[in-house]
């Protein structure tokens, strides 16, 4: 058996989260969850992060447009049981993960860092740092 090392351990949790994130996205975007919330928003999967021991897994979304994120996290919320069993049903691993569902808030940071950055007093004062050279 290959010796395990951090780094393979840090590939595989990568590797597993990107399976579950895209068995999530299928399932979302067929609409096999039989929900009147989820079956009017388009949601996006955008990351799922495993914990070293692949029992958790924390799944980040984001709907459409970002409208009505509460109402639709609670929806997936509701419909955890079905998500996860279906997970376990298609990943090849020991234990089903548990999945924890989270506003994916990464866009709205970016927009808001990016919106900053092009504020004329920071602009100044970057080009001002440039000149230092």
């Amino acid at each position: 058996m290959p010796e395990t090392t951090p780094e393979t351990r840090s590939v595989r949790l990568l590797r597993v989260g990107e399976q579950v994130r895209h068995i999530l996205s299928e399932i979302l975007a067929r609409g096999d969850v039989h929900d009147p919330v989820l079956e009017k928003h388009l949601v996006s999967v955008t990351e799922v992060r495993m914990s070293p021991d692949l029992r958790h897994a924390t799944v980040f979304v984001k709907p459409l447009l970002g409208k009505d994120e509460a109402i639709v996290v609670k929806a997936l919320r509701t419909n955890t049981a079905y998500l996860q069993s279906e997970v376990a049903g298609r990943v090849n691993l020991k234990y089903a993960a548990k999945l924890k569902f989270l506003v994916d808030d990464s866009f709205d940071e970016g927009t808001r860092i990016d919106q900053l950055l092009r504020d004329p007093k920071v602009a100044r004062d970057l080009a001002e740092d440039g000149d230092d050279d």
